[in-house]
C-alpha cells in the first residue's frame, strides 16, 4: 500500500476512485458501517473521479433485477454520484503501463486512478486489492478497502 496515505493526515479534497461496488455500498445500500466515508465524499473531503465507461457500468449494475431498484431510484443514485465526480478522459498514450487485472471489467478503474492522479482506489475486490502491491501501482496510488480509508479519516467531533 502506498505509504503516503499513512504518513500524515489526509488532505481535504483527496482525489479518489470508487469502484462500482463501493458506490453501491454508499448510495444504494447506504451501508451504516461506511457512514463517515459517505459523509467525506459528500462534504468534499474526498473528491471522486470517474469516466463515462465507469459511470455506464454503474448504470448497468443499478438496473440488475436482483437489486429491485425502480428506474427513478436508479437514476437518482447515478445522478447523485455523477454530480460528485470530476470526469476524466482516458489518456492516450497512457503515462505508464499497468498490470492487467484478471477481471477485465476492473481494468478501467486502475486506468482511471493512473490517469486522474487519484491517491487511492477504493474496492473490496480481492484481485484488485492484490494488484496494489505491484510497484508500478504502489508508487502512484493506493488500492484499499473503503473500510481501511474510512479508518484513516479524522474522527468527527
Amino acid at each position: 500500500m502506498a505509504t503516503y496515505l499513512l504518513d500524515a493526515p489526509l488532505p481535504h479534497g483527496l482525489p479518489v476512485i470508487l469502484d462500482t461496488n463501493v458506490v453501491l455500498s454508499l448510495w444504494m445500500f447506504e451501508d451504516p458501517a461506511l457512514v463517515r466515508l459517505r459523509a467525506a465524499v459528500e462534504s468534499g473531503a474526498l473528491r471522486p473521479f470517474s469516466r463515462e465507461d465507469c459511470l455506464g457500468e454503474l448504470a448497468r449494475v443499478l438496473a440488475y433485477s436482483q437489486f429491485a431498484q425502480p428506474p427513478e431510484r436508479q437514476a437518482e443514485i447515478a445522478a447523485t454520484y455523477r454530480a460528485r465526480c470530476t470526469l476524466v478522459e482516458p489518456v492516450e498514450p497512457p503515462v505508464c503501463e499497468l498490470p492487467n487485472c484478471l477481471d477485465r471489467d476492473d481494468q478501467k478503474f486502475l486506468e482511471l486512478a493512473r490517469d486522474s492522479g487519484a491517491r487511492a482506489l477504493l474496492t473490496r475486490d480481492k484481485l484488485v486489492l492484490k494488484l496494489g502491491r505491484r510497484p508500478v501501482i504502489a508508487a502512484r496510488f493506493a488500492i484499499l478497502t473503503p473500510e481501511r480509508l474510512q479508518a484513516l479519516l479524522p474522527s468527527t467531533p
